[in-house]
C-alpha cells in the first residue's frame, strides 16, 4: 500500500544513504574489521547555521537550550534571567528584535530540511517580555577605565554600542539630533509592531548602567564641532543612521508638493503628528518600509476637505504642523495601493507581512514600474504612470503597450535610505555614507568609528551587530591594545570553558615543574579531554546531523491581531501576541541542538562496546555529557552515525 503525500509529510523518514545506492552494507563486517582503525570519536563544537546567519551573532542555540531546561542556570538564578542574560550578551533589545527582526536565523535554521524551522524571534519576544515585567536590570562594572567615548547617534547602533562600552567599564555620552532615543525603533516603525512602552524599558535598562550621559536635540556638525568632539573624547563612534528617504528616479518628481518619501511618512506618523492621510494613497516600494507605508496609511484613513495646513504632505514636510485631534475622529478609509518591481515571491518584504497588508485591504501590484508623475496645473500630483517591466541585468525595463495611470493624491517613494552629512561633509565617501574597515573604524581617521545604516543601510540586527564589533576596536584603541583577531564565523559562542569555571568544574592547572611532560594522558583533570572548539572556523550543516532522530513537531505559531479591510480604519493595537511560558519552552525543545550535545543518550546506547559512557554527575555539564573509553573503543562509527546533532566525529588521531 503507497503512503499517501500528507503522512510523507507528517511522518518524514531520512536515509543515510543517496538515491541509486541500493545495496545494504553489512555493517557487522564493518563493527569487526574496525578493529585496526586508528579513528576514534572527538566531540567536535560547530556554530548552528541560526546563529552564522544572525546579524547580531546572538548564541541563539544558547538561550534555547536555556529555555527548554537543558541548561542549567547558576545557582541562585531563575533559568527566565539566565535566558535573558545569555540573549542579551550580543543584543540588548531582545523584546523589541523578537517582533521587528525578519528573522534571517530563521531561514537558516536546520529543522528547515525537516519540517519547519524553529520560531527564534518569538522565544526571543517571551525572554525580551519576561525581562521588562521582572526588571531585570544590566550589570555594569565596577570599575572605571577614565575613557570617555562619544556615540553620535541615539537609535539601535548607539544604544547598543553604549551597552557594549559599559559593559567594558567606559564612559559614554551619547549625541542625538531627535527629540528622544530610539532612532528606526521609534522614528521608524509604526507603534502597533513596536509598543513604545516596552522600547522605552529596554532603553532605560541600558541607560541605568550608568555613567551613560545624553544629550538630546543635539546635531553634531552644527551644534557641536568635531573638532570639539576630539578634544574631550577619547574617541568617537558614528551611528547616525541614514534618516533620509529616496526619491522616486523619474520625471515629475522633484519639487511635487505632494510627492514624499517613506521615511519622513513614517517619521510624522510616529511623532504623533500625521493622524490622517491622503484618500488615494500610491506608494512605491517592496521591503519593509513600505510594508509599513500603507499598513499605517489604511489605518489613518483621510478627512474630506482638508485645509491646506491639513493636507498629509503639509504635515510631513513642515516638522511642526500636526492634524487636529477632532478632525481625526471623522477620518473615512483611503484607497491605497503598493506597487512593486519584483514578482510578489521576490519581494524583500517578509511574506506574512505582505499577506497581513492584504488582508487589512491594500492592493498590491507586483512586476510593475514607475514611468511618471503625472500632475494638475497647479503641479499637484494627480497620478503615477505605471508600465509592467522584466528585469534585464538587475535593471527594469519597461514592457510597452502596458502603460497605465494610478489616480493618486499622495505619492510615496519607499525605494531606500540615505544619509545626511550635511556638516559632516569630510566623512563623505561620495555616496553619502561613510567607510568604515574590518574594525569599523573610520580609514584615515584615528579615533573615530562607524556602524550602521551609515556605512550602508541594513537589518536592524545588522546594525547592532556592527555595534557590538566597533565596541570591541574602541576598547582596543582606548586602551591601547592590538585588536583582537576576528574569527572566521564572527559571533557569540558557547564556550566550554567557561560554562565549566561557572560551574565550579574547571581543568586544573597544570605544573609542568611538578608533573613532567604527560602528553597523551587523560587521567589527570588538567584539560578538556576529547574534545574540539571548531565554532570559529566552521558552521554545521544538516548533512552532518542525523536527521531521523527528530520527530514531526509542529511550530508553536504567535497569534496576530491582523484587521481586516473593514477593521483597519482606527485600529491601533500592537499586531504580535506573544507565546505563553510553556508555548515558549516547547518551542525551544524543537531546537536541534546543532553542533552541541543535548544530551540524548544515543551514543550511550547504540555504542556495541560500551566505550561511550555519560560523564559522572559531578563534572557533568552542558556540552559535557558523554565520553569515550578508548580501550575499548574499536573505531566502529555508530556513535557519529546516530548523534543527531553531529557533535560526534569519527576524527581522533587524524
Amino acid at each position: 500500500m503507497a503512503t499517501s503525500s500528507d503522512e510523507m509529510k507528517m511522518k518524514p523518514t531520512w536515509r543515510r544513504f543517496e538515491d541509486g545506492n541500493n545495496v545494504w552494507d553489512k555493517l557487522t563486517d564493518k563493527i569487526f574489521n574496525q578493529d585496526r582503525s586508528h579513528k576514534c570519536p572527538t566531540y567536535v563544537h560547530k556554530t548552528p547555521p541560526c546563529q552564522a546567519s544572525c546579524p547580531s551573532g546572538e548564541d541563539i542555540r544558547g538561550w534555547l537550550q536555556i529555555v527548554r531546561g537543558l541548561e542549567q542556570p547558576p545557582r541562585g538564578m531563575d533559568w527566565r534571567e539566565y535566558a535573558f542574560r545569555r540573549s542579551t550578551d550580543a543584543n540588548p533589545f531582545p523584546a523589541m528584535m523578537g517582533r521587528v527582526c525578519p528573522a534571517p536565523c530563521q531561514d537558516g535554521c536546520n529543522r528547515n530540511e525537516l519540517e519547519d524551522f524553529v520560531g527564534i524571534n518569538a522565544v526571543e519576544q517571551f525572554i525580551g517580555d519576561t525581562a521588562i515585567a521582572n526588571n531585570y536590570r544590566f550589570e555594569a562594572p565596577e570599575r572605571d577605565t577614565g575613557k570617555r567615548i562619544a556615540i553620535v547617534g541615539g537609535g539601535p547602533a548607539g544604544l547598543a554600542a553604549a551597552y557594549q562600552l559599559r559593559r567594558r567599564g567606559h564612559s559614554c555620552t551619547i549625541f542625538e539630533a531627535n527629540e528622544a532615543l530610539g532612532g528606526m525603533f521609534r522614528y521608524g516603525i509604526p507603534g502597533y509592531r513596536v509598543p513604545r512602552d516596552k522600547l522605552d524599558a529596554e532603553i532605560q535598562r541600558i541607560l541605568d548602567m550608568g555613567r551613560i550621559e545624553v544629550r538630546l536635540k543635539t546635531r553634531i556638525g552644527r551644534d557641536v564641532s568635531v573638532e570639539q568632539l576630539e578634544k574631550d573624547y577619547d574617541a568617537i563612534l558614528w551611528a547616525i543612521g541614514c534618516q533620509t528617504g529616496r526619491g522616486l528616479p523619474v520625471p515629475g518628481w522633484e519639487g511635487t508638493p505632494n510627492c514624499v518619501t517613506g521615511v519622513a511618512f513614517l517619521k510624522a506618523f510616529n511623532e504623533g503628528r500625521l493622524k490622517v492621510t491622503a484618500g488615494k494613497v500610491v506608494c512605491v516600494g517592496g521591503g519593509d518600509t513600505s510594508i509599513d507605508v500603507v499598513s499605517v496609511a489604511r489605518r489613518l484613513g483621510h478627512i474630506t476637505n482638508p485645509n491646506p495646513n491639513e493636507l498629509p504632505e503639509a504635515i510631513i514636510r513642515d516638522g511642526y504642523l500636526a492634524h487636529d485631534s477632532a478632525r481625526v475622529a471623522a477620518a473615512q478609509g483611503a484607497q491605497v495601493t503598493l506597487t512593486s518591481l519584483f514578482p510578489r515571491d521576490k519581494m524583500t518584504a517578509a511574506e506574512h507581512e505582505v499577506e497581513d497588508a492584504t488582508r487589512e485591504g491594500v492592493t498590491i501590484l507586483d512586476g510593475v514600474m514607475p514611468i511618471e508623475v503625472i500632475k494638475d496645473a497647479d503641479g499637484r500630483a494627480t497620478g503615477l504612470k505605471i508600465a509592467d517591466c522584466i528585469m534585464t541585468d538587475g535593471r527594469p525595463t519597461p514592457v510597452a503597450g502596458t502603460e497605465r495611470v494610478l489616480e493618486a493624491d499622495l505619492i510615496v517613494s519607499a525605494i531606500g535610505q540615505g544619509g545626511d552629512l550635511s556638516g559632516l561633509e569630510q566623512f563623505d565617501n561620495g555616496r553619502g555614507l561613510m567607510n568604515s574597515d574590518k574594525f569599523y573604524q573610520v580609514p584615515g581617521k584615528p579615533g573615530h568609528f562607524v556602524a550602521g545604516d551609515i556605512i550602508r543601510p541594513h537589518l536592524l540586527t545588522t546594525a547592532i551587530g556592527q555595534a557590538w564589533v566597533a565596541a570591541e576596536s574602541i576598547d582596543a584603541y582606548v586602551m591601547q591594545t592590538e585588536p583582537k583577531r576576528r574569527p572566521k564565523v564572527d559571533v557569540h559562542h558557547f564556550n566550554l570553558l567557561d560554562k565549566l569555571n561557572e560551574v565550579n568544574r574547571a581543568p586544573e592547572t597544570f605544573d609542568v615543574a611538578k608533573f613532567g611532560d604527560l602528553r597523551g594522558t587523560s587521567e589527570g583533570n588538567w584539560a578538556v579531554h576529547n574534545y574540539e572548539d571548531r565554532s570559529g572556523a566552521e558552521i554545521i550543516s544538516h548533512e552532518e546531523l542525523f536527521l531521523g532522530h527528530f520527530n514531526y513537531v509542529p511550530r508553536y505559531r504567535r497569534k496576530e491581531e491582523v484587521p481586516s479591510a473593514d477593521e483597519v480604519l482606527g485600529h491601533f493595537h500592537e499586531r504580535v501576541i506573544g507565546l505563553t511560558e510553556v508555548e515558549a519552552i516547547e518551542e525551544a525543545k524543537r531546537c536541534m541542538s546543532c553542533g552541541l550535545c543535548f544530551e540524548c543518550d544515543n551514543c550511550v546506547i547504540f555504542c556495541p562496546q560500551d566505550a561511550v559512557y555519560r560523564v559522572d554527575r559531578s563534572e557533568r555539564t552542558t556540552g559535557r555529557y558523554v565520553a569515550t573509553d578508548y580501550a575499548k573503543c574499536i573505531g566502529c562509527h555508530i556513535c557519529a552515525d546516530v548523534c543527531p546533532t553531529g557533535y560526534i566525529k569519527m576524527g581522533l588521531g587524524e
